[in-house]
């Protein structure tokens, strides 16, 4: 018996090596960095926390990621909807168009809106024509494009998350709640809506933690003044030298983000809806 056991363990070894190699030792090297370039001590925190234009970094760097999160959410809920609510082939169409734009090269579409966003480009063009401005929008280089350009890219990491927790409600759920009195708009937000959290929550997850690590869209669709940690973490490297700073950027970075996947672990687990479906 212990012998089995012991083999059972065994499988985990080459698992464990991985980890260690390949996770454990990389992110020591970038702690250890951060704590020792150029001097031991906290000092590269508290630079990076105290001084203005690298606090403003971390401002744009989570306060995009969280618009990005909500505007992907309120777009993708209704696509997601439509989807499951479709007949099959017509459903699976519009999921295959949804996995087409996700599975399309990133540098060919940021460029693309790159295109459309520019002040001679298409959107600009057409309001103008139509009469609702007179002159062109500043769109790129600037907060407005890296949200746009983001919204856009991160809509299929939404949809797909909510698409297959949609789709395993049970319709009769809907019925029995109008059955009982409940208006639509009761039966979306007491019964439709809580069914859906555990989607709501893994595609908020995902993408709020992919919008934290972009820097292609984001160094080429915004300006000086919108820079998100990963660009500024390549520009201290690249540009100065500073690898103290950057090793302390990219630890805080992943830091909030095992924070993050900790907390929803946490709230999923004691989720009444979970708990529910569980049982």
């Amino acid at each position: 018996m212990q012998y089995v056991q012991w083999r059972q363990k065994s499988l985990l070894f080459p698992i464990i090596i991985f980890l260690c190699v390949f996770f454990v030792v990389p992110l020591s090297g970038l702690l250890l960095r951060s704590l020792t370039d150029p001097s031991f001590g906290l000092q590269n925190y508290a630079q990076l926390l105290s001084t203005p234009t690298y606090s403003d970094v971390l401002f744009n760097t989570f306060f995009i990621s969280i618009l990005v999160t909500v505007l992907a959410l309120i777009l993708s809920f209704p696509l997601a909807w439509s989807i499951t609510l479709m007949p099959g082939k017509w459903g699976q169409m519009l999921l295959n168009v949804v996995l087409l734009s996700m599975w399309t090269s990133l540098l060919a579409r940021t460029y693309s809106w790159l295109v459309l966003l520019q002040n001679t480009g298409a959107i600009n063009k057409v309001l103008m024509n139509l009469g609702l401005i007179s002159q062109p929008l500043e769109l790129v280089h600037n907060m407005t494009g890296v949200v746009i350009g983001m919204t856009y890219i991160m809509i299929p990491f939404f949809v797909l998350p909510l698409q297959a927790c949609m789709s395993a409600i049970d319709p009769m759920v809907l019925q029995a709640a109008s059955i009982c009195g409940a208006s639509p708009k009761v039966t979306f937000f007491r019964v439709f809506l809580p069914l859906c959290k555990p989607g709501i929550f893994a595609g908020s997850l995902m993408v709020f933690v992919m919008s934290l690590g972009y820097y292609i869209t984001p160094t080429l669709l915004g300006g000086v003044s919108d820079m998100m940690l990963p660009e500024f973490i390549i520009q201290q490297i690249q540009n100065f030298l500073n690898w103290g700073i950057a090793s302390a950027s990219a630890v805080l970075l992943i830091t909030i983000t095992l924070i993050i996947f900790y907390i929803n672990i946490k709230v999923q687990s004691e989720s009444p809806v979970s708990s529910d479906n569980g049982a």
